[in-house]
C-alpha cells in the first residue's frame, strides 16, 4: 500500500509535512474528526491521487491561529485529483478520471442538495449544516493537502474533465475551480453584476482576484479591486481592473476619480473577518470595516455578495464581541438604502461546469489572473509564510509531479 503524506496544521503560524495513513472507505479517528463521524462507512467514495492541491486565505485563517482548530489537523479543501480507487457504490465515476473536488462536502440526497444548496448539505457533518476537507468544524474530513485523499458520494462530488490531455494542458486553471474560481464568481453573481454594472470588489487576494475576472465574464463595465498591497493591486491591474490603493484614503474619494460619482452598483467582500482599516487606520484590525464601507459605497437598491470568511469562533478577535463573530455593523446604512445581503460558502456545483467549459474554451484565464504557482509539497510551509506576508500568487501544492512541466 502506498503511503501518504500531508500538510498538518502545527500551532499558530505553523505547518509541517508530516506522515498519514494512506485513505480507507471509512472515516477514522482523527484531529477535528466529530466523533458521530467516526466509523461512517464510505461505500460512495473514491481515492484520488492528488493532481493539485491549493493553500487557500481561508487555511490561513487557521495557520495564524484565529480558529479552533487543532493541531495535527490535515489542511487543503481545494483539490484537483486522478481516481485510483472507487467504492463499491460508485457506479458512473472510473479509475483513471482526472476530476475537480468541490471543496463543500455534501450528500446529493438531502433537500438542501436538492436545491443546488450544496454548500449547507444536512448530511455530512454532525455539528451544523455544512461541511468542507481539512477545515475546523466542519465534520472531521481528512484534508487535501497530501499525496492521496478520500471523496466521500463520488458519483455526486466530482466534476470529471471531459478530456485527459485537453485538461492537462490548462491543469493550472483548473485547479481552480475546486474553490477560488467560483467563490468568486458566486461574490460577483450574488453581488447582481450583469451588462455594464459598475462592481468595486474589497480585497486583491486570489478570491477578490477570482471575483474580477467573474464579474469581467458577467459584462461588467467597470470592475474595481481595493487593497493595501501594492503588488496584488498590480495583479488585479495586470487583467484589465482599476484599483484602490486603501493606503490612500478613503475609497469613495477614489472611486469618485474613475467614475465620476462615488458609488458603485454593487461590492464584493473577499477580505472576511480579518479586515484592517484603512486611510489613517490603516494595520489596524477592524473586522466589520469591510462590509460598512461597502454599504456606503454601494447604490440605493444595490447588493453586497460576501464570499469573504466570517466566523463563529476567533480566539484572536479584537474583542469579546468579536470573538464569537458579533461585529459591529451599520445595519441602518443597510435598511436606508434597501441593500441585499448574500453570505456562507459558495455552493461550488451550481457554477463549476460552466466555468470549467469557459477555461476549456479559452474565455478565461484565472491561473494567470490570480499568478498561480506549482510548487513541492515539502515547500508547503514556505508558501504558507510567503502568502501570509502578501505574496501576490495563488500557491498550488505539486505533491505527485502532474505539474513538474509547467
Amino acid at each position: 500500500m502506498a503511503g501518504n503524506r500531508a500538510v498538518a496544521y502545527k500551532g499558530p503560524g505553523k505547518v509541517e509535512v508530516i506522515d498519514i495513513d494512506y485513505p480507507t472507505f471509512e472515516l477514522k479517528d482523527g484531529p477535528g474528526v466529530n466523533p458521530a463521524n467516526v466509523g461512517r462507512k464510505v461505500p460512495h467514495g473514491a481515492i484520488l491521487k492528488t493532481v493539485a492541491t491549493n493553500i487557500c486565505g481561508s487555511d490561513q485563517h487557521m495557520v495564524r491561529g484565529r480558529t479552533t482548530a487543532p493541531s495535527d489537523l490535515v489542511l487543503g479543501h481545494e483539490i484537483t485529483g486522478e481516481v485510483v480507487e472507487v467504492g463499491p457504490g460508485v457506479e458512473f465515476i472510473k479509475v483513471g478520471d482526472l476530476v475537480s473536488v468541490p471543496f463543500n462536502i455534501s450528500c446529493g440526497r438531502c433537500r438542501n442538495c436538492k436545491e443546488r444548496k450544496t454548500g449547507i448539505c444536512l448530511n455530512v457533518n454532525p455539528d451544523r449544516p455544512g461541511s468542507a476537507y481539512g477545515y475546523v468544524d466542519m465534520g472531521g474530513w481528512v484534508g487535501g493537502q497530501a499525496e492521496y485523499v478520500l471523496v466521500p458520494y463520488a458519483d455526486w462530488n466530482l466534476l470529471k474533465f471531459p478530456d485527459r490531455d485537453q485538461a492537462l494542458e490548462k491543469i493550472l486553471d483548473l485547479a481552480m475551480l475546486s474553490d477560488i474560481f467560483p467563490t468568486g464568481f458566486h461574490g460577483a453573481v450574488t453581488a447582481g453584476v450583469g451588462v455594464g454594472s459598475t462592481v468595486y470588489i474589497a480585497g486583491a487576494g486570489p478570491v477578490g482576484l477570482a471575483a474580477a475576472t467573474g464579474a469581467m465574464l458577467l459584462g461588467a463595465a467597470a470592475v474595481i479591486v481595493g487593497d493595501m498591497n501594492a503588488d496584488r493591486l498590480a495583479q488585479a491591474r495586470s487583467f484589465g481592473c482599476e484599483t484602490v490603493d486603501l493606503t490612500k484614503g478613503e475609497p469613495a474619494d477614489q472611486i469618485e476619480q474613475i467614475l465620476g460619482v462615488p458609488e458603485v452598483d454593487c461590492a464584493v467582500d473577499a477580505v472576511g473577518f480579518e479586515a484592517k482599516g484603512h486611510g489613517s487606520h490603516a494595520g489596524e484590525e477592524a473586522p466589520a470595516t469591510v462590509l460598512n464601507s461597502l454599504m456606503d459605497i454601494t447604490a440605493a437598491g444595490g447588493a453586497l455578495g460576501i464570499p469573504g470568511l466570517y466566523v463563529t469562533g476567533d480566539p484572536g478577535g479584537i474583542d469579546a464581541a468579536a470573538q464569537k463573530g458579533s461585529l459591529s455593523l451599520s445595519l441602518g446604512t443597510g435598511w436606508a438604502k434597501s441593500l441585499s445581503f448574500t453570505t456562507g460558502q459558495c455552493p461550488v456545483m451550481k457554477y463549476n461546469r460552466s466555468l470549467m467549459m469557459a477555461i476549456l474554451g479559452d474565455k478565461a484565464h484565472i491561473a494567470k489572473n490570480v499568478n498561480a504557482k506549482a510548487i513541492g509539497i515539502d515547500d508547503a510551509p514556505r508558501g504558507y509564510a510567503e502568502f501570509d506576508a502578501g505574496a501576490a500568487t495563488k500557491y498550488v501544492l505539486n505533491p505527485n509531479g502532474y505539474l513538474d512541466n509547467l
